[in-house]
Order: C-alpha cells, then sequence, then structure tokens
C-alpha cells in the first residue's frame, strides 16, 4: 500500500523491451535508497512496481505488458522523470489516502490553467463507465499523487494544484494532451458498486411483485 504523497522523482535512466515485459531502470533519489531491496515495492507513476534489481542508485523493475496497455509507463523515454513513493510502513503518517498502486485507467490532460499560485489542470478519462466514481471533493490518485477532485463535468474533471506539489512531482511538466495514470479511490468505488447492486436488487423484487 501507498499514502499518494510522492517522496521524489527519479529519472528514467535504461529501457529494454522484451517478449511480454519490459524492464524499467531508473536513477533513485539517494534518500530513498535506504533498506530497498529486492523484492520490494516502489509506486513509479502510481504503477506498484517489484524490485528485481538494486545497483547503487540505478534500480531495475520488471513491467509485464498488460501493466503497459493499462498505464503511461509504455510511452516513457530515456531522461524523463517519474513519480515515486516507497511501499508505506505501519508507523508511517497517511497524509493523503490509502492506494493500492494499481491502476485502473488513463486521462488525457485537456486544460491548464495558472493564476494566482493556483494551477488547476483538467483531465478527459479513457473510460468512461469509470467517471461514476469521481466525485467533487473525493480522493483520487494520479501518476500516484493523492489529490482533491476539484470539479466533474460530463467525462471531465480537475484537480487544483499548490506550488510546493507542483515543484515535488512531475505535475508540473505536464503539457496538454499527455496522458496520466488514474486510481480511483477503493473506498469509493466500493460505496458506489454497492449502492448499485442494491437499487438493482431492489428494482428486480418490484418488477416481481409486479408480474
Amino acid at each position: 500500500m501507498f499514502t499518494g504523497l510522492v517522496q521524489g522523482t527519479a529519472e528514467v535512466f535504461f529501457i529494454e523491451n522484451k517478449i511480454n515485459l519490459s524492464t524499467y531502470v531508473i536513477q533513485m533519489p539517494l534518500n530513498l535508497l535506504l533498506g530497498l531491496e529486492v523484492g520490494g515495492s516502489v509506486a513509479c507513476n502510481g504503477c506498484c512496481l517489484t524490485v528485481i534489481s538494486v545497483e547503487s542508485d540505478k534500480i531495475s523493475f520488471d513491467v509485464l505488458t498488460e501493466t503497459l496497455r493499462l498505464t503511461n509507463l509504455s510511452l516513457l523515454k530515456v531522461g524523463e522523470k517519474v513519480n515515486v513513493e516507497r511501499a508505506a510502513k505501519f508507523s508511517d503518517e497517511i497524509g493523503g489516502h490509502l492506494i493500492s498502486g494499481h491502476i485502473m485507467m488513463t486521462a488525457i490532460i485537456i486544460r491548464i490553467r495558472s493564476t494566482c499560485n493556483i494551477h488547476q489542470i483538467w483531465f478527459e478519462v479513457q473510460d468512461f463507465n469509470q467517471i461514476k466514481y469521481i466525485f467533487y471533493k473525493g480522493f483520487i490518485a494520479i501518476d500516484g499523487i493523492s489529490l482533491t477532485v476539484g470539479k466533474v463535468r460530463n467525462k471531465t474533471f480537475c484537480v487544483h494544484l499548490i506550488p510546493e506539489t507542483l515543484s515535488r512531482t512531475t505535475l508540473g511538466l505536464k503539457i496538454l494532451g499527455q496522458k496520466v495514470n488514474i486510481e480511483i479511490d477503493l473506498n469509493t468505488k466500493s460505496i458506489v458498486d454497492t449502492l448499485e447492486r442494491f437499487l438493482l436488487v431492489r428494482k428486480n423484487l418490484k418488477s416481481s411483485f409486479s408480474i
């Protein structure tokens, strides 16, 4: 599990495409290397990846084709940066919200506005069926960053970013048309799905009694 509080950014050092997977090597910030071992978990742009090699500050991961298909990792190039977060410990402060590192969909940046130290980014979701889980003031993880939804319109939504978030993550580098990873808040998803099932059962019961 992760908290959505990005601990830093890491540069993509090397990418090797193989059959059914690709190996990614990132240059990890020195302050995040302590205790990191093979088999450990690191969130890269919100994707939970398993460490397969640690060589100095170069950390390697194998990424399956399915993960590449569902996320923006397939679009990364050597020299670009990703948001990174080490797996949470029980003693850690949960300042964001609990996220699993399992990306549910992607979204495209369609508008960027900056005024008076507030940076607003609008996103269009790629899977319209998932917009029902995105609510005003609800939690959402974008490229692994725990954020609060500002507005929701049709299949688009926005977030408001402070300068600190822009300086600590890759969102300050984003441009129109770029794709980001989205993880819906699991509690919100459970509540919506449970309510939908309840309403469906109720509807079916009413139909049965009316026959």
